[in-house]
This record gives structure tokens, sequence and C-alpha cells, in this order.
């Protein structure tokens, strides 16, 4: 670690956020980006008609301001600040978008809406637009990084604590920030650190992604106009990452920078829930699958888990879709009795489910440290005696065993459809596959509006 690493991280993060190009990106991490963006597309299309984005329209639209950008999946149009807001929640209220599985950061969530809600405000090409995208990963991803799992120990949701930065770091790119304001904004974003753990399972939530938008949005608007804060705002002795966290490693924030991205370790979940009972539900539905297996044919299921399965996701009793996506038990329970784990399956109806619970109330768990996040081991003993048992060593949609892009193709359908209009949908999803061709990025957002 070089003399200035624990002293320069803000300035060197900043100098290197202004001087990176769209024509420095490999094509991995571009291709990467439209499947980013695809796969956040299609969550917050799908999310759009929730009770929880209903709430929150309802509580802001007397308060909005001009209409400048477009609500996605819906008629309605706000200002700026409030739409990211809305496109937020909707992102991440059905717990179905990106996740990077070393921090268990929701990448996309808190950059995306301010880039589309900027690039309707303000033209932004398709270039800009997936730079700006990269470079909000990055930070947010490797401030994440810096500070697991001690971080998250204490209780922060990463996804709103840190999701600020990288909404402030794209806004702040598309703004054509210069290094010292680009500072400003990161200190900015570091003073307004949003989402504690507690709120799992309730629509709280998916409110973190949307606020920690909309306050890095702020932080960039603000730096924009020449609003200073301190120059050290992350790595400072009374900094976010001291003040949030009982360890740290800054050294992750700045090391590498333009050689390893961190988009490339991005992953698309297939399940509609936590990641980390991914490894269950594939587990379960690989067994239910090649032994043609139904709920009265089990005795019990036995689940060896990674130790942050139980943290996360030991509730045992679920009574609402949103508890279920939290309960590791339940997780077992649909993936057998459905086959499948999308966001019909996590309802409040299928949760209270006579079946399922019958089922849920047989699954027992086992911590193994041994096991990694995306790994579990299932094992089913049968009413015949017979066991069955399966190790998943790389859970589906992990990034060592990735969704393909017809399968992105596939949830977005699934999701998409009967809020969009089926022509519309197809345009929608290969505009965000050709994004960087576009000249006006903003008519991504005009052409997801419901």
């Amino acid at each position: 670690m070089n003399a200035n690493s624990q002293t320069d991280v803000t300035r060197t993060l900043a100098r290197h956020l202004v001087d990176a190009r769209f024509d420095d990106l490999p094509d991995a991490v571009r291709n990467e980006a439209a499947r980013s963006l695809l796969n956040w597309m299609s969550v917050a299309v799908g999310g759009s008609r929730h009770e929880a984005v209903e709430i929150a329209l309802a509580a802001v639209a007397p308060f909005a301001g001009p209409a400048q950008a477009g609500v996605l999946g819906r008629k309605e149009r706000l200002d700026v600040m409030n739409a990211v807001l809305l496109n937020g929640i909707s992102s991440h209220v059905f717990d179905f978008d990106d996740t990077d599985l070393t921090t268990a950061v929701h990448p996309s969530a808190p950059v995306v809406p301010v880039l589309l809600a900027l690039a309707e405000y303000r033209q932004v090409t398709g270039q800009d637009f997936v730079n700006a995208l990269v470079l909000g990963i990055e930070a947010e991803c490797r401030i994440a990084r810096a500070v697991t799992p001690t971080h998250q120990a204490i209780g922060w949701h990463p996804t709103g604590s840190v999701g600020v930065f990288g909404a402030a770091v794209a806004a702040g790119k598309v703004l054509g920030l210069d290094e010292t304001r680009m500072c400003h904004a990161i200190g900015l974003a570091a003073t307004q650190p949003v989402g504690i753990r507690e709120m799992f399972g309730s629509m709280t939530k998916s409110f973190h992604p949307g606020r920690a938008a909309q306050n890095g949005l702020l932080a960039a608007l603000l730096a924009e106009k020449g609003y200073t804060s301190s120059l050290r705002g992350i790595e400072a002795a009374r900094g976010w990452a001291h003040v949030l966290s009982t360890g740290r490693d800054l050294g992750a924030i700045t090391e590498g920078l333009g050689i390893h991205y961190e988009i490339s370790r991005n992953s698309y979940k297939p399940f509609a829930c936590g990641l980390v009972v991914h490894p269950v539900i594939d587990g379960c539905i690989q067994l239910r699958d090649e032994n043609k297996l139904t709920a009265d044919m089990i005795d019990r299921i036995d689940l060896d888990i990674h130790p942050i399965v139980l943290e996360l996701t030991s509730n045992r009793t679920p009574g609402t879709g949103l508890e279920g996506k939290f309960s590791v038990y339940y997780a077992a329970a649909i993936g057998i009795v459905a086959g499948r784990a999308g966001e019909a399956e996590f309802s409040d109806a299928r949760v209270r489910d006579a079946k399922v619970v019958a089922l849920r109330d047989r699954v027992k768990t086992n911590v193994d440290a041994s096991l990694a996040q995306d790994q579990a081991r299932v094992k089913i003993g049968l009413r015949d005696g017979r066991v069955l048992e399966r190790f998943v060593a790389h859970a589906v949609g992990s990034v060592d065993n990735p969704l393909t892009d017809a399968g992105l193709d596939a949830k977005f359908v699934e999701l998409v459809s009967g809020i969009l209009p089926d022509e519309r949908a197809r345009r929608l999803m290969a505009l965000c596959r050709d994004v960087e061709r576009l000249d006006d990025a903003g008519e991504i957002a005009r052409t997801a509006a419901g």
C-alpha cells in the first residue's frame, strides 16, 4: 500500500473517475453494463405496480415539482428527484435485482434511476450513460469491499449506505464534474448514508436504494454548483469508513483502478429473494425435477448452509411475501412445491399456502462455516426411506454459474408482461442491449413509461 493510499483515497478515486473514458472500457465490461441495465429494467418495470410503489407515489405526488422524468412502468411523471426515489424503490421491491456476492450490494439499484432521470432531463449519449453506469458501480462496490464484513455486521444495508456513492459518482460523471467537485460530491454522499438491516422483510428495504439514489443525485448537483465538503470524506478519522465500520481496508478502493472492474463480478438472480438462499432453492429444484418429488413424499429436508444464511433469513414463520424472501425454510419448501421461485412464488397467498407451510415446518438447518456463500448441501429424506442429496457448488445466477443472455431475456419478458405492450417491451429490451449506440439514452426511459 503506498504512502498516500490511507490519506488520499477520496482524491485518488475522484481523479480516476474524472479521467475515465468510455473508450477505455473493455468489451466485456461494456457488455456487462448492458446486461446490468436490462436486468435492472426488468425488475423496475416489473415492480412498478407493487403496493410499496403505490404508497410512495401517493405520499410524494402532492409535493412533486414539474414533470421532468417518468416513473417506469407507469404513466405518472414527476420531478427528477422524486422520479429517482420511486424508480429506486420499484427496482428493489422484488429483491430480484443484481447483486455483488462479496459485499451484498445491489449495484444498479441506486445508480440506474439517477442516470435515466438525468437522461430525460438533459441529453445523455449512450456511451456517456454506459461509462457513468460502470463508474458508479465501480465506486460503490469498491467502497463496500473496503468495509466488508464489519460494516454489514454492525447493521448497515450497503445498498443504501454505500449505494449513495454510486449514485453521486454516476451523476457527477454525467454532469462533467472536475476532480475537486467530484471529491465534494463524494464527501456529500459520505454524509448521507441510509439503510439498516433491521428493515429486511419490510417495504423499507426497497426505500434504501431509492433514497440512496436521491441523496447521491443531490450530492452531485450541489457539488456542480460549488457546494463544498471535506476532500477526505471517506478516509478521514471521522470520515465515512471510520464512522460506519469497525474495520476497513482502504486500499480496496484505489488498487487496480482501471484494470479490474467491479461490474465484471455482478450477478443476476433467477429467484426473487435474498441471494444467500439461492443455493438452497437451486438444490431443491434440481432434486425435485430429477426425482419427480412432491411435498407429500418428503419426511424432512436438511440443509447445510453458510452462517450468513441464518443471520439474514432465519424467519421460520413468514406471514407475507416480503417476509418469505428472508426465510430459508420457505425458500426450500417453495423450491420443492413450485419448482421455481419467481415473484409469483413470493405472494402473500403463496407464503400462507397450507401445503407449503407443512413442508416448510419439516425443514431443518445446520450452519457449516466451511461453505461459501453461494454453496449449500441439500439432503431430502423421503417417507419410503430413501435419502437424496445434492451439493450446490455455485448457485445458478452466481458469477461462476451465470444467468445466460437467454435467461435474462426470459426474466425480462416474465416481469414486464402485462405492464408494457409486447411490441414496446421488445423495443425496450433492444434499447437496453444496444444502449452504447444510442444518441439519446433518454429514449430508454420514455419507452419504459406505462
